[in-house]
């Protein structure tokens, strides 16, 4: 309808034909043009406030506006708000991509116009700006629309904010008058009588004992509160009735106490004429090995240990007294500084003079400690162990002497010991013995796994973590080892100990103390054994017992040429021992040592893996053979064959109980099965008689068998020969 109406009020252009235009000309022109386009828009403005024109509910026409009557209805007023308030935004957007649509339409159209040759005076160029023009202001009109929706908009939301606000002021005043009234009716709910601190008695054994005149059943039954003050009369007078108890008790209290002090007076002097006694018959104690007063000494120090050690004090005496006579416990320790120990915290603090106590806040004043100090002083207290510690001595039969220093650590409530080897006989001998006879690790592994480097009481972890130590294992050699066992000998038992039942510290002391003292014995005559024998191994001699002669034949040509003692390190580099490393049979912990077997040009390097268990442990042998080249149980199955003697056919050469010369018989059998491969090598090879150099001197019913040509070597006694297995 909008293009109707400018069609009908078209403007008169005045156009100039002259093919001649000059730019001046052309100027002029455009600014006609211009003015009329102006005068144009006004005149339409007028005329469309004075006509109205009927459209369906909605947004109004583009250049209409709804007439406004006032309470004169000639009087038209227009009122763009009140339009708003009337029309759809939705509409309206819809006009807006219209109107975008259109305008769009025509910008192409006079761009089609103009390139196919129009020129600027033409009419449907003319007729298409115009309504262009009236596109333009309708957007201009859905702009102006588009921001009073958004101020009537953003008015209403700051409306609602502020009635929010109000509204959430009254919240919080009316939740703070709810605080201020819960707080009283706290108050008042918490609110408790003198009365109610005093136990009374049950209701029904008040009506019970109460006398009538006191309870009055037919008036406190039926109310409380004077039920209440009739149960606290009879409370009154039952505390009176007490009362006159107690003096009458109190009286008959110090009667009896001067009788006990008469009677404390008579012993007493009876005390000096006993010790006369004592005294008078320490000889005969010790004639007759009955040391009463030593025992008593003993008993009145052992007051004073902590738990731990005083349980196995009491466990290893009863222990020696009943099964083992070698057995014997003492104590040892600054027996002054644990009774202040003892001593309750009250009384010490009583006994400090005035004094200390100026001096050392003088020392305070004076000096402060750094972090470093003070970390230190902490550690110190945490690792300080008790004044008091617990000696057991083993003797053997040979008078050789197992010293174990027991000490307890007070704050990581855990055991330590240290241990000792006194003999009749020089122990610095042999150089290979090495470790053997070494404190710190002659208890190692005395049950399996247990290496005593770490605290057992997982609580220690926690403790050490606050001080700054890093792990237990920097302060053994000042404390000792916390082994395993050395726990449940105390009676300790924690978290971590795979027990299926808690025992008393007595009970569990009990169940491993004679196993124990067992394993400590044997452990010490191993080591003892092992000793003597590696001394002689030095010089190339093999001790074999006469109780194992019949083990071996009666000549054996091999001979041992060096022993020696080597580190994991150098174990570990060996080639010939890597199949036992990726077993895990050979650990860090066990000892390791060298053997070379030699006989003519042929060598045999023995490296040997010994447990710290042996000889419950069997040692293990891994073997290289240097002649005709170099092989190894890997590679050659004879060696492979000769390591199974050795390692796995170990129980025929056990010998005699409890298996001492196991290690020597080991060492003895890998000489004669090394006679064996050598004298018989020649013979698998091609037949004939072997050469000179090892002349055939064992008896063998058949020199190889099967399609990997094992040797016989099992010796068979008493026949002499040997035999496939």
């Amino acid at each position: 309808m909008s293009s109707d109406i400018v069609k009908k009020r078209k403007p008169k252009v005045i156009r100039n034909e002259s093919s001649n235009v000059t730019p001046e000309n052309k100027r002029v022109r455009e600014g006609d043009q211009l003015s009329a386009v102006r005068s144009h828009v006004k005149v339409r403005k007028v005329r469309l406030r004075e006509v109205q024109v009927t459209c369906p509910a909605g947004s109004l026409p583009v250049g209409q506006r709804r007439p406004f009557a006032g309470k004169n209805q000639d009087a038209r007023v227009y009122n763009e708000e009140a339009e708003l308030e009337g029309r759809d935004a939705q509409q309206d957007y819809t006009l807006y991509k219209d109107t975008c649509g259109a305008l769009a339409t025509l910008m192409a159209e006079i761009q089609e116009l103009k390139a196919s040759g129009a020129k600027d005076g033409n009419v449907e160029i003319e007729e298409r700006r115009r309504q262009s023009s009236v596109h333009f202001i309708t957007l201009k009109k859905l702009n102006r629309l588009a921001h009073m929706r958004l101020k009537k908009g953003r008015d209403q939301t700051h409306d609602t904010k502020q009635r929010v606000d109000v509204l959430h002021l009254q919240l919080q005043n009316l939740l703070y008058e709810v605080m201020h009234l819960q707080k009283e009716i706290g108050k008042c709910l918490e609110f408790k009588s003198q009365h109610e601190e005093i136990e009374l008695v049950s209701e029904e054994e008040f009506f019970k004992e109460a006398p009538e005149a006191i309870s009055r059943p037919h008036v406190t039954r039926d109310d409380n509160h004077q039920l209440t003050l009739a149960r606290l009369d009879w409370e009154l007078e039952q505390r009176k009735r007490l009362a006159e108890q107690y003096k009458t008790s109190l009286a008959s209290k110090e009667k009896i106490h001067k009788a006990i002090e008469q009677k404390k007076e008579y012993l007493g002097s009876l005390q000096p004429g006993l010790q006369n006694i004592m005294q008078a018959s320490v000889p005969v104690q010790e004639y007759l090995s009955m040391p009463f007063e030593r025992m008593q000494k003993q008993a009145e120090v052992a007051r004073h240990l902590p738990p731990p050690l005083y349980v196995l004090l009491v466990q290893a005496s009863a222990y020696g007294q009943a099964c083992d006579k070698n057995l014997s416990v003492s104590i040892s320790g600054d027996v002054d500084e644990a009774k202040a120990l003892s001593r309750p915290p009250e009384d010490s603090q009583d006994d400090e003079s005035d004094s200390d106590a100026e001096e050392e806040q003088q020392n305070t004043k004076r000096r402060r400690g750094t972090v470093g100090v003070q970390l230190d002083d902490k550690r110190r207290e945490m690792l300080r162990r008790h004044p008091l510690s617990l000696c057991i001595d083993l003797k053997c039969k040979d008078n050789s002497v197992l010293h174990l220093y027991f000490y307890y650590l007070m704050n990581l409530n855990i055991l330590t010991v240290k241990s000792n080897v006194s003999t009749s006989v020089d122990l610095s001998g042999a150089i290979s013995t090495g470790d053997l006879m070494n404190p710190d690790n002659l208890l190692n592994c005395l049950y399996a796994s247990d290496l005593g480097r770490e605290t057992p009481n997982p609580a220690n972890r926690y403790q050490f973590d606050k001080v700054g130590i890093s792990t237990f294992e920097d302060y053994i050699s000042d404390l000792g080892h916390p082994y395993v066992w050395v726990q449940k000998l105390g009676g300790l038992q924690f978290s971590t100990d795979n027990v299926k039942a808690k025992l008393t510290r007595n009970a569990l002391s009990a169940s491993h103390m004679e196993r124990t003292i067992k394993l400590l014995r044997g452990r010490l005559q191993s080591r003892l054994a092992l000793h003597k024998q590696f001394s002689s191994l030095e010089h190339s001699i093999i001790p074999v017992s006469s109780e194992c002669q019949h083990l071996f034949p009666a000549k054996v040509v091999t001979g041992l040429t060096r022993w020696t003692m080597i580190s994991y390190q150098e174990f570990t580099e060996l080639g010939f021992v890597q199949h036992l490393l990726k077993a895990g049979l050979a650990l860090e912990t066990d000892l390791f040592f060298m053997a070379v077997l030699e006989r003519g040009t042929a060598r045999l390097l023995a490296a040997l893996a010994l447990n710290p268990r042996y000889p419950e442990v069997t040692p293990l042998f891994s073997l290289s053979l240097q002649w005709k080249g170099e092989g190894s149980g890997r590679t050659d199955d004879n060696l492979r064959a000769i390591e199974s003697e050795v390692n796995v056919f170990c129980a025929e050469l056990q010998g005699p109980r409890p298996g001492l010369q196991l290690l020597t018989n080991q060492i003895q059998r890998l000489c004669v099965c090394l006679d064996v491969y050598l004298e018989t090598e020649n013979q698998v090879c091609d037949g004939s008689e072997g050469p000179k150099e090892f002349p055939r001197e064992k008896m063998c019913l058949r020199t190889a068998r099967g399609p990997s040509r094992l040797k016989p070597f099992k010796y068979n006694h008493p026949q002499g020969f040997f035999s496939h297995r």
